[in-house]
């Protein structure tokens, strides 16, 4: 086998191992907040929002330095530090006593977060140019097959382990996932020649800019209707299941995931990673009209399976536009900015949706929301010929 494909299966693994992990712990979390104290529903309302959204503050501030480090140090290393150190600090909120501490504790794991960037960096560098969209796109299958996992099983352990145990079963995993990593993976030799260059300028990363401006709105797209797809459910929804439909909603767009992150991802690599991204993003503002326009269920699981399929596109896509156009010396500085426009875009949706649900309606969300991806798209068609390196030029 490859060196590339064996990496490949191995990253793969430990993406899913970690992301399920994170996202096993989320939705039990306003109840664990009860049980430290805080027992005011506005309360627990106001304690999840902080805990869940202060990760996300010091991982947009923290992931273009760690990037910065892995480009001096090794992408290997910088991973290893983030899956143990998240593993500890996880572990270590199934002893706290009090909200605060959990949310410190959040606030820390925020910087020591960059597992999956930096295993999308590493997976990149072992990786031929030719291959760079289908690989990048299988190893984002990881990451979402774990989100959707994580939370069922997530609510299975809390009743078997508690929430604590939850904890320690995360923090377990995680450490599991970066022995994995230790054993099995080995991160190629960089010559001295491109070492001696690791302190080159900043601005050799200025023309990502649309790159990583693409990542923040695929991720803004996704979390400025997520948190109250609930909500919205229960306004076209009336039957004795809702918990379920909606279950079922949320999950419609990570499945449509699965199917569209790896298979456009191999048609990047033939046709281009410039035209995915354009239909891409296209393709998913279009997917926002069935969801605003939806007075019954089958409306809106359609328009969430396209929006799923889409968004699917554009992950692969911006992965190996950052793989072919950030200089060899500054790749894993470029995969952290990209993981940094990520976070934030996990930190800014939800307050937009949100925002604008409360002032305007709910669909008026899917309207904002489609007219950013619209806005976005044309951003790409004006930077078409930076967005479309020639691969023989980037062939490492």
């Amino acid at each position: 086998m490859a060196v590339w494909k064996r990496t490949l299966v191995i990253l793969w693994f430990a993406n899913f191992c970690v992301t399920m992990g994170t996202s096993l712990i989320i939705p039990f979390i306003p109840l664990y907040l009860a049980q430290l104290g805080v027992h005011t529903e506005q309360s627990i309302d106001r304690w999840s929002s902080w805990v869940f959204s202060i990760q996300f503050v010091t991982s947009f501030i923290f992931q273009p330095i760690w990037g910065a480090f892995a480009d001096r140090r090794g992408r290997k290393l910088m991973l290893l530090r983030a899956g143990f150190g998240m593993g500890a600090m996880t572990a270590c909120m199934g002893l706290v006593n009090a909200p605060w501490q959990l949310l410190l504790l959040r606030f820390i794991n925020g910087i020591f977060s960059g597992f999956i960037s930096m295993a999308i960096s590493l997976q990149a560098s072992v990786t031929p140019a030719e291959q760079s969209g289908k690989a990048l796109g299988t190893l984002q299958t990881g990451n979402i097959a774990g989100s959707l996992i994580g939370p069922l099983i997530g609510g299975a352990l809390s009743e078997w382990l508690g929430f604590q145990g939850c904890f320690f079963f995360t923090g377990a995993l995680l450490v599991v996932a970066s022995l994995i990593v230790l054993i099995f993976v080995h991160e190629p030799k960089v010559k001295r020649e491109v070492k001696a260059k690791q302190r080159g300028s900043w601005r050799s990363l200025v023309g990502l800019w649309p790159v990583f401006l693409g990542s923040f709105m695929t991720q803004l797209a996704m979390m400025s209707i997520e948190p109250i797809v609930t909500i919205f459910t229960r306004h076209i929804y009336h039957g004795p299941h809702l918990s379920l439909v909606a279950g079922l909603v949320i999950a419609t767009s990570g499945i449509a995931n699965l199917i569209g992150t790896p298979t456009l991802g191999r048609i990047g690599d033939r046709i281009g990673q410039y035209r995915i991204l354009l239909v891409a993003f296209l393709g998913a503002a279009i997917a926002f009209i069935p969801q605003s326009l939806a007075h019954n269920l089958a409306l809106l699981l359609c328009g969430r399976f396209l929006l799923g399929l889409f968004i699917g596109g554009m992950l692969p896509s911006l992965q190996v536009l950052v793989r072919k156009l950030a200089p060899l010396e500054k790749q894993a500085t470029a995969f952290g900015m990209n993981s940094s426009a990520t976070f934030f875009g996990n930190l800014v949706g939800p307050l937009i949706g949100g925002s604008v649900a409360a002032s305007y309606g709910i669909r008026s969300v899917f309207y904002v929301t489609m007219s950013l991806l619209v806005a976005n798209a044309i951003v790409i068609a004006f930077n078409r010929k930076a967005l479309s390196p020639r691969t023989e030029e980037m062939a490492v």
